[in-house]
């Protein structure tokens, strides 16, 4: 019998489109000798959908198209498994039943841990990290301060949020020209860089806060790396044990590797509009792979995004970024994506790891944590209210629970 896997992806996040296009390169990578595949499709309304042409990027071009030929759902949990049942019509009626879901989300709302709190109440296991670590790994801010804790080099920031900005613009900007313009300003808990910009004078500055602000409430500002160079490595595993994959160079034709490096470039000019081909999601950017950089430096980056992916608690696959100063030979980790575009596949395939592997491996950490988790207590039998005395003003209540 086939494990029935569950793609979610879409929602009410900036980064929707992204995570369609991952979703779609996912499902049509996973081994359908092994798995039913299950579109779990949000729109941005975070209505369900799910049916065989969302497994097809030209759906998507037109969503009156999409709602006429797939069924809208809600889930529950049932004996175990996730229910997908309709919600329209006089006789409610199960579309599909699923037994794991490999969530393709991406940015807030999505991202952040939602999901996954959902996954955990749902009861079914799931790819990746769960509440915890992807909560960490939304938040760039957390991410900074975990990893400084644990002697893991990462620039020189600062931080504030809009209403401290408000109250008091002159106390933050004098903050910030204490690591040094230029900077870089980030909303802390957006990705796919949106909303980022570099300020080298003050009224640039100014610019790229109100910018950043417009997409959230917790801003991240950043010295920006002198001579940098973008790498990036891929972590795939748990707790207990895990891998790294090959190093990248990305060569962005902004000053930061941007949205448009990483999804308009080329490559992807006819972005989620075009045929499968030309949906590349991450891999529209220009890219070296393996990174032409030495030998040690490889080995270091490697060992350093191992670490930096136990101490954040992560899981499953992900994509840890850094900044490399060529100048002074010092790399910084600038941020882990717990849910990497495209899965970040691209840095296994040289290592002879296949998308369709990667996928599988990804799936048995899933099932691995979750009976890990079933053997941990969650309750006890116990009721401590049984024999509680009761507490000051609670008089009229004992009238009302007869």
């Amino acid at each position: 019998m086939k494990i029935r896997v569950g793609v979610l992806y879409g929602g009410k996040t900036t980064e929707h489109e992204v995570s369609i296009i991952t979703a779609v390169q996912a499902m049509e990578h996973l081994n359908l000798d092994k798995y039913e595949v299950i579109p779990m499709y949000l729109t941005k309304e975070n209505e369900m959908y799910t049916g065989e042409p969302l497994k097809e990027i030209e759906i998507y071009r037109e969503p009156e198209l999409l709602k006429r030929y797939c069924k809208n759902v809600v889930c529950y949990n049932r004996n175990g498994a996730l229910v997908l049942q309709s919600k329209n019509g006089l006789f409610k009626k199960i579309v599909k039943e699923v037994d794991i879901v490999i969530p393709c989300v991406h940015g807030y709302n999505m991202e952040d841990g939602n999901v996954q709190g959902m996954l955990d109440l749902f009861g079914v296991p799931y790819t990746g990290s769960d509440i915890y670590g992807c909560t960490v790994g939304q938040d760039k801010v957390f991410q900074k301060q975990i990893l400084k804790e644990n002697g893991i080099s990462v620039p020189k920031y600062t931080w504030f949020y809009d209403n401290d900005y408000e109250q008091d613009d002159a106390k933050i900007i004098e903050d910030i020209k204490k690591i040094g313009l230029p900077v870089v300003v980030k909303p802390a808990r957006q990705g796919s860089s949106i909303g980022i910009g570099v300020a080298k004078t003050e009224e640039e500055l100014k610019n790229a806060i109100e910018e950043a602000i417009k997409y959230d409430d917790k801003i991240l500002v950043e010295e920006l790396i002198p001579n940098m160079v973008e790498l990036n490595c891929s972590v795939l595993g748990s707790n207990a044990y895990c891998e790294a994959s090959c190093i990248e160079q990305v060569m962005g034709k902004d000053e930061i590797l941007s949205f448009n490096d990483k999804y308009i470039g080329s490559g992807a000019k006819k972005g989620i509009a075009g045929k499968m081909g030309a949906s590349k999601g991450m891999l529209s950017s220009d890219r070296v792979i393996p990174a032409e950089i030495p030998e040690k430096l490889t080995n270091d980056i490697m060992e350093t995004s191992k670490k930096a992916f136990k101490a954040l608690g992560a899981s499953g696959c992900v994509r840890i970024d850094y900044l490399y100063d060529k100048k002074a030979k010092k790399y910084y980790v600038n941020e882990l994506n717990t849910i990497p575009g495209s899965l970040a596949f691209y840095l296994w395939t040289p290592l002879n790891k296949e998308y369709d592997e990667l996928l599988d491996d990804m799936i048995n950490i899933a099932v691995k944590r979750y009976k890990k988790k079933l053997r941990k207590t969650t309750s006890f039998t116990s009721n401590i209210l049984q024999n509680f005395g009761g507490l000051k003003g609670t008089k009229g209540l004992k009238g009302k629970l007869r």
